[in-house]
C-alpha cells in the first residue's frame, strides 16, 4: 500500500476485529471461562468482509483496468493470502493428526486437507478464507463497473439484483460459498469507492464518537437485545458494516485517537497472522501450562503468546513471502518486457530498411518530414499516398 493510501484508524479497526475473534475463541480453549463470554466473532469476520471490500475498491478502483493491473491485483492478493494460510493449515493438519492430542478444530482426513489446501476447507477459521478469494476474482468484474458505470451499468443492475435476492432468501453467513457473503463486499466497495471521491468533507469531533458508538452497537446489539435480530448475517449488518468502515476511514477525532493508537494499529498489522494462527498457539500453551497456574492466569498467558507469535509468524512467514512471489512477479514482467521491446524494434528496424531500400531501387525520390501520425510516431511523406512510420 502507497503511504498516501494509507488509514491508520483502519489498521487499528482491523486489530480490534481480530481481537474480538480471539475473544470469541476462548471458549473453545477454556469451556468453563468461555461460558461468561459474549461471543462476538461473526460481528468481527462480516465488519473484515466490508473492510476487505472498501480497501480493493479504494487501492484500485481509480487505476485503469488493465491486462497488467488485474494480474498486479491477483498476484499481490495471492501473495498477501496463500503462504501463511497454508502455514497455518499445515500446522493445523499436523496437530490434527497427533496421537492424543484431541486438537480442537482438527482437519480430518486426506480429503479434508486435500480441501483445504485448495482453499475449499472450513475447519475452524479457515471458513472465512475461500469467500474471501472468491471476491477477490470476482473484483476484476466490480473494478470495471467502478471505472465505467456508464458502460457496464446491466452489470451493476446484476449485482444489486443478487444482493435483493440474498436478503430476501435470507442466505446462511458462514461457509465457503461468496454468495451469501457478498453484501459485505460490495456494500465495502461502494463506501470505498464513495471515500476516494470524497475528499473535501472534513468530519467533526461529534462525528468521531458517533463511529466509535455506532462500532459499540454494531458489536453488542445482539447480546444487549437478542429478540431485535437473533442473527448476524443479513442486509442490515452488512450496510452497518461498510457505513461503520466508511466513518472509520475519514478519521474523525476521538474515533481517530482511540483507533489509531499505537498498540491497536500493531494489534492490525498482525491481524492476519493472529487470525489464522491464534487456536493452535492457545491450544498448545494450555496443553504446557495447564497444571502450573490458575485458569485467569492461563488466559493471560495464552492471549500474550498467541499476540507474540503472531507478531513472529508475520515478520517471518507473511511479510517476506509476500515480497518474494511480488518480487518474483515483477522480475517475470521485467523479463518478458526486456525480451518484447528489442524484438518489436528489431523487426521495425528490418521493416523500414527493406521498405527504403524497394523505393531507391525503383528509383523514387522523397522529401522527408517529421509530420507526426494518429499513434503519435513521427512518418516519412513521399509526396504521395503512402506513410511510412518510422
Amino acid at each position: 500500500m502507497n503511504r498516501s493510501d494509507y488509514i491508520p484508524s483502519l489498521d487499528g479497526l482491523r486489530g480490534i476485529a481480530a481481537l474480538l475473534v480471539v475473544q470469541a475463541h476462548i471458549g473453545l480453549i477454556f469451556p468453563n471461562t468461555g461460558l461468561h463470554f459474549m461471543t462476538m466473532g461473526s460481528e468481527a469476520v462480516g465488519l473484515f468482509f466490508a473492510l476487505s471490500g472498501f480497501l480493493m475498491a479504494h487501492l484500485y478502483g481509480s487505476r485503469p483496468v488493465t491486462r497488467e493491473n488485474v494480474l498486479d491485483f491477483l498476484v499481490s492478493r495471492f501473495a498477501r493470502i496463500y503462504p501463511v494460510y497454508l502455514v497455518a493449515v499445515l500446522l493445523v493438519a499436523a496437530l490434527s493428526s497427533a496421537q492424543n492430542l484431541d486438537f480442537v478444530q482438527p482437519i480430518t482426513g486426506a480429503t479434508d486437507f486435500v480441501r483445504h489446501i485448495l482453499l475449499l476447507g472450513s475447519s475452524g477459521v479457515f471458513w472465512s478464507i475461500p469467500p474471501e478469494v472468491q471476491f477477490y476474482l470476482l473484483f476484476p468484474i466490480l473494478w470495471l463497473c467502478l471505472a465505467r458505470p456508464q458502460r457496464y451499468s446491466g452489470v451493476i443492475v446484476g449485482f444489486a439484483v443478487l444482493v435483493v435476492v440474498d436478503g430476501l432468501l435470507g442466505l446462511p453467513g458462514p461457509g465457503i460459498v461468496l454468495v451469501s457473503k457478498l453484501p459485505y463486499f460490495l456494500f465495502g466497495a461502494v463506501a470505498g469507492a464513495m471515500h476516494s471521491r470524497w475528499g473535501k468533507w472534513t468530519p467533526s469531533a461529534l462525528t468521531g464518537a458517533l463511529t466509535l458508538f455506532l462500532l459499540a452497537v454494531f458489536f453488542s446489539y445482539r447480546h444487549a437485545s437478542p429478540g431485535f435480530s437473533p442473527e448476524f448475517w443479513s442486509l442490515q449488518s452488512a450496510v452497518a458494516a461498510a457505513v461503520i468502515v466508511a466513518l472509520v476511514a475519514r478519521q474523525p477525532p476521538i474515533a481517530a485517537h482511540v483507533l489509531a493508537a499505537a498498540p491497536v494499529r500493531f494489534l492490525g498489522t498482525i491481524s492476519f497472522s493472529l487470525y489464522l494462527f491464534h487456536v493452535p498457539i492457545m491450544f498448545l500453551v494450555r496443553r504446557a501450562f495447564d497444571t502450573l497456574m490458575p485458569e485467569p492466569a492461563l488466559i493471560v498467558v495464552t492471549l500474550v503468546v498467541a499476540a507474540a507469535g503472531a507478531w513472529f509468524i508475520h515478520e517471518t512467514i507473511e511479510v517476506p513471502s509476500r515480497r518474494l512471489l511480488v518480487g518474483l512477479w515483477r522480475y517475470h514482467r521485467w523479463r518478458v518486457a526486456s525480451r518484447e521491446t528489442p524484438a518489436e524494434g528489431i523487426e521495425q528496424a528490418i521493416f523500414e530498411l527493406q521498405e527504403a531500400e524497394r523505393r531507391l531501387l525503383s528509383g523514387a525520390t522523397s522529401d522527408t518530414t517529421g509530420e507526426p501520425d494518429e499513434s503519435g510516431r513521427s512518418v516519412i511523406d513521399d509526396k504521395g499516398d503512402e506513410k511510412l512510420r518510422a
